[in-house]
């Protein structure tokens, strides 16, 4: 494609494609801002602004579908679009122009989240869009610190403050840079209960010999991880019988961990726990790998082989997945094994974009139950917020689900998006095809009766914002 284009040639072609991109994204964000405001006036005096699954997120759904997206990402970009359409113009133009980058516009718009004031939005807009143009080669920090200069020049109340506090307490399992087989585990706690961890995981890594081969980190890990199974004690990893510290073997752990793997993961693992101290024979680059199968934890992230040897080693019982029965169960709750088939086939909900796992979902009937009956052909992963948006807005959004797993969504629009179960991507031999159902013999409920009453989302923001800007600033100014 560039053999007669030079280096200058290069980077030209860069810097213009950057611009395009930039300029592109606007475009998409002018259209997520204008269906949002149609979709929103349209809902204006609809009883759904008060359903649980409301227009806004009935949008989000449409808008996630189109890009391929989660729901959370869909209407973070509507924010974005909403922000830029009603409070920033000046900036929305520069953005058209490719003069901004979507990461500065999204830090932009998120940054003057609390301005509640027409007159200070428009004193914001002319001052970003003097000097966003600067703002390109910044960190993220101080692209944040550049934003809230502003915010603070012209209102005070709206700058958004990180408060290392009792509010801030979390417990997050997994990040983006995690490598295969392990997690990283973060979390903030009140400082007299993260003594008590420090105290424990402490006293638990005393306990094992001197001759334990892991290190200091990995040991208070591995005491962390027993925590986490109920046990008091860390086993020694000495490996010798005369250790004082293996005497008391740690208890099993009570919770169940369901991994799904193929008979040739698992056969590499058996293999790999008859032979566990014989040295990795040599490997010419000629020689073809061996196949080592497909192991899945439960948020679908792969299990290497050598952990799941470990588990078997560690007694983890095999129980083969099998397609259900033919005729359909005759109660609404689905049985262990048709759930199970329904999860390991689905592994995330079956929403066009939405990557829950499916074992954070609700096993959903397409056709109600029931009318429609508890069978794998009629059964599908759905989490929370998109089983709502298929009960409760019958009528704008439909699907279609076929006897190997293939959904179809009818959006309101009446554009289609097809997902496939998302076993097809890790297990592509596994044939999980149902048998075919009858259609149902009576017509569908519409839903129009239908709908969950909460406070409307608009109200909700608007409490969330009035309450940053009151504790935004109850202590003095930072300097």
């Amino acid at each position: 494609m560039f053999d007669s284009v030079d280096e200058a040639g290069l980077v030209a072609t860069i810097e213009e494609a950057t611009r395009a991109e930039a300029a592109a994204g606007a475009l998409r964000s002018a259209a997520v801002g204008e269906l949002t405001a149609r979709r929103l006036r349209e809902a204006a005096d609809d009883p759904r602004e008060w359903w649980l699954c409301d227009p806004w997120d009935s949008t989000a759904a449409e808008i996630a579908a189109a890009m391929s997206i989660s729901h959370r990402k869909a209407s973070g970009q509507m924010r974005i679009a909403e922000t830029l359409r009603d409070h920033l113009p000046a900036v929305a133009a520069l953005f058209r122009e490719g003069r901004l980058s979507s990461r500065v516009v999204a830090a932009i718009t998120w940054r003057t989240r609390l301005i509640t004031e027409d007159e200070v939005w428009a004193r914001i807009d002319a001052a970003v869009a003097e000097r966003a143009l600067k703002w390109g080669p910044l960190s993220d920090d101080r692209l944040d610190d550049a934003v809230d200069a502003l915010v603070q020049r012209f209102d005070p109340e709206a700058v958004i403050i990180a408060r290392q506090n009792a509010r801030t307490r979390d417990f997050v399992v997994g990040g983006y840079e995690d490598e295969a087989g392990t997690t990283s585990v973060w979390a903030r706690l009140l400082a007299h209960d993260a003594q008590v961890w420090k105290k424990r995981v402490a006293a638990m890594v005393a306990g094992v010999c001197d001759d334990d081969p892991r290190t200091a980190a990995e040991r208070r890990a591995d005491a962390f991880a027993a925590i986490g199974n109920g046990n008091d004690v860390l086993p020694c990893a000495c490996g010798s019988p005369q250790c004082p510290a293996a005497g008391n073997p740690a208890p099993k752990s009570s919770v169940v961990i369901n991994v799904i793997a193929d008979q040739t993961a698992i056969d590499a693992a058996k293999e790999l726990n008859a032979v566990p101290h014989a040295p990795a024979a040599a490997q010419s680059p000629s020689e073809e790998r061996r196949d080592s199968g497909t192991a899945l934890l439960p948020d679908n992230t792969p299990l290497p082989t050598p952990m799941l040897a470990e588990l078997l080693r560690d007694g983890a019982k095999l129980r083969p997945l099998r397609l259900p029965a033919a005729e359909p169960e005759p109660r609404y709750r689905p049985s262990a094994r048709l759930a199970a088939f329904v999860r390991a086939r689905d592994l995330t909900c079956r929403f066009p974009g939405c990557a829950v796992p499916a074992v954070l979902c609700d096993i959903d009937h397409v056709i109600p139950y029931p009318l429609g009956v508890t069978h794998a052909a009629n059964l599908i992963c759905l989490c929370r917020k998109h089983h709502h948006l298929k009960t409760f807005w019958v009528g704008d959004w439909a699907l279609l689900l076929f006897s190997d797993g293939t959904v179809v969504w009818t959006a309101p629009t009446g554009r289609t998006y097809t997902t496939h179960p998302g076993c097809r991507s890790f297990f592509p031999d596994w044939d999980t095809t149902a048998t075919d159902l009858p259609p149902p013999k009576h017509a569908l409920p519409s839903g129009a009766e239908r709908g969950a009453m909460m406070p409307t989302r608009a109200a909700n923001r608007a409490a969330r914002i009035n309450t940053e800007r009151a504790q935004g600033n109850s202590g003095p100014p930072p300097f």
